[in-house]
């Protein structure tokens, strides 16, 4: 098939080349002349494991190509992937100015019947404001199809080749065959592909992602009562997870969500039902959990060191909002630094991939190492934030010579606290009594 994606971010980028893979055509389209130069060159705007091998056989192979020509894409493609930002407003609601923009260069190159496939995270109705929108410069038919995205950033792309689900939102049975068409060879494992309409669709996302949020927050909110009482969350972790109504997935506890889905979609979600009158009195309250999770940290940092922080040096590990990705949008390390700087800290850090996104936010305030055992060199503790794999044996005999004090604060619960402990080590968990 030939396709256009517009928009060369997260989704856009990933999508494009898992699609070439399967020997689609793929045209991938943004407005930022720069960004395109740089993937032309083979110079990605993101990181993301395996992407870079993806986009340069498929580039080689004729299969995927890169403009700022949003019409020559949708004129030669039947299939028109929107899959640029929808970033929140102050109120929570998602911001539809690009994907309305988007629509509308569509309706203006339309010359054929075209399928328009929401990929962009977006609110219920957004089908029929996208359709309205394209409908005002054509009179050519264009179905709008609802197809969310569910890409764990660190591990895209073995997400978009072998999707658990695949989400469908159309009321074409036409329609909904070429799309099984195009998925098809995505789910050989018989992995469903769902076909419903297009606002149960949208919203299944933001619930997915709601859901998830939630587990998280619940599993901080005990694991502080674990520290409370002097029980152990990795215990009570393997309890619960066994039981196949709860699942072992999203039941770690740490130092809080953040990213560029779980806080968005939750607020969205919010949004959306105070918008029809009703409000979503757990979700407020995850909200909350997340805000408090990340200032836990400090709290323990303060049982050791005091409230005051002037003099001291701490060597963090970790400031992306996850492992395998520089994504720093709403990365509890943001909230965890700024909080120790507040209260007189110096901060040394250390992150494989974030550190230049980590610049544009918190710019000069702290140091950047160039490895880890740099950040530690005459620090008074390590604070872990984020579990990179690099981080999970390192050589506790070398952090303990760096460190003023052995002491750790492990935001993961990555290392075993009684090792750490018979070592010397003073260790401070999340929920590890």
């Amino acid at each position: 098939m030939k396709i256009a994606v517009i928009g060369s971010g997260y989704v856009g980028l990933v999508a494009a080349a898992c699609l070439a893979e399967m020997g689609n055509t793929i045209a991938c389209v943004d407005n930022d002349q720069g960004k395109i130069d740089g993937l032309k060159k083979g110079k990605l705007p993101i990181y993301e494991p395996g992407l870079d091998v993806l986009i340069e056989r498929n580039v080689r192979e004729g299969r995927l190509s890169f403009s700022t020509d949003t019409a020559q894409a949708v004129k030669e493609s039947i299939i028109v992937f929107i899959a640029v930002g929808t970033p929140p407003g102050e109120d929570g609601s998602a911001d539809l100015k690009h994907v309305l923009s988007v629509a509308a260069d569509i309706g203006k190159a339309m010359n054929d019947w075209k399928i328009v496939i929401n990929k962009s995270t977006v609110p219920v109705g957004t089908s029929d404001l996208v359709k309205a929108e394209v409908r005002k410069y054509t009179d050519f038919r264009v179905d709008v199809v609802s197809n969310p995205e569910f890409l764990k950033e660190g591990a895209a792309i073995d997400d978009f080749m072998k999707p658990d689900r695949v989400i469908i939102g159309t009321a074409s049975e036409e329609v909904a065959e070429i799309m099984r068409e195009l998925y098809s060879p995505f789910v050989r494992t018989n992995n469903p592909i769902y076909i419903m309409s297009n606002k149960s669709a949208e919203l299944t996302k933001y619930v997915a992602n709601s859901l998830l949020a939630t587990k998280i927050s619940f599993m901080n909110e005990i694991a502080n009562l674990c520290d409370t009482v002097g029980a152990d969350i990795k215990d009570i972790r393997k309890g619960i997870g066994s039981d196949t109504r709860i699942g072992p997935h999203f039941i770690f506890p740490g130092v809080g969500f953040g990213g560029s889905c779980f806080p968005k979609d939750v607020r969205a979600l919010m949004h959306t039902s105070d918008e029809h009158g009703y409000h979503l009195d757990i979700l407020e309250a995850v909200t909350e959990v997340n805000r408090k999770q990340k200032k836990i940290m400090g709290r323990k940092i303060a049982l050791e060191f005091g409230e005051d922080l002037s003099g001291r040096t701490f060597g963090i590990w970790g400031l992306s909002f996850k492992p395998n990705t520089d994504d720093m949008r709403d990365a509890p390390s943001i909230v965890i630094i700024n909080e120790l700087l507040q209260r007189g800290a110096r901060i040394k850090a250390y992150d494989p991939e974030a550190t230049k996104y980590a610049k544009t936010i918190l710019g000069d305030t702290i140091e950047y190492s160039s490895s880890g055992y740099d950040a530690l060199d005459g620090s008074d503790a390590l604070i872990l934030i984020t579990e990179w794999t690099e981080f999970r044996e390192p050589d506790f005999d070398r952090i303990s010579s760096l460190l003023k004090k052995p002491v750790i604060f492990d935001g993961r619960n990555i290392w075993n606290p009684g090792k750490l402990v018979s070592r010397g080590f003073t260790y401070y968990g999340i929920g590890r009594g």
